[in-house]
């Protein structure tokens, strides 16, 4: 039986890994969207970057500087969406922000989230929601347009 602790130092090790050595922190070439975020409290930035074909997900990216959280965060975010459509991409990030949020998730609306659910505990520590929320919010925006 996997204890509380168990999952949380999984989920740690699943954070810095993905903040240190993100595959998905690279430039994409040829971007079908980009908007940048930049979270002036801390000084984390970000420009993201979709490939977007047949209102699919097919590749995305992105560059910039932060903290461990919001890298991770933005990492991990990408690994999630890609292969998603644009409407599973916006109730994913909805999702999420409700999550950040502690509103309470189904099982389910869990399970959409994937490796994201990792950031479940971050609104424990409100001067990280922001870092965690930057490329989802940035994401957000971006998809309000699609």
């Amino acid at each position: 039986m996997t204890n509380t602790n168990d999952i949380d130092n999984i989920y740690t090790d699943l954070i810095m890994e993905h903040s240190s050595n993100s595959p998905y922190m690279r430039n994409l070439d040829l971007p079908t969207c980009s908007l940048h975020g930049h979270n002036p409290n801390c000084g984390d930035d970000i420009t993201l970057n979709l490939k977007i074909e047949n209102n699919k997900i097919v590749d995305a990216a992105f560059v910039g500087h932060g903290c461990a959280i919001s890298q991770s965060s933005t990492s991990i975010m990408i690994e999630t969406l890609i292969g998603k459509t644009i409407d599973e991409a916006k109730e994913i990030v909805d999702i999420f922000i409700n999550m950040i949020e502690r509103k309470k998730l189904t099982p389910a609306q869990k399970k959409k989230l994937g490796n994201s659910v990792a950031f479940e505990n971050i609104s424990n520590m409100p001067a990280r929601v922001k870092c965690a929320l930057l490329s989802w919010r940035t994401l957000q925006n971006m998809l309000e347009e699609k």
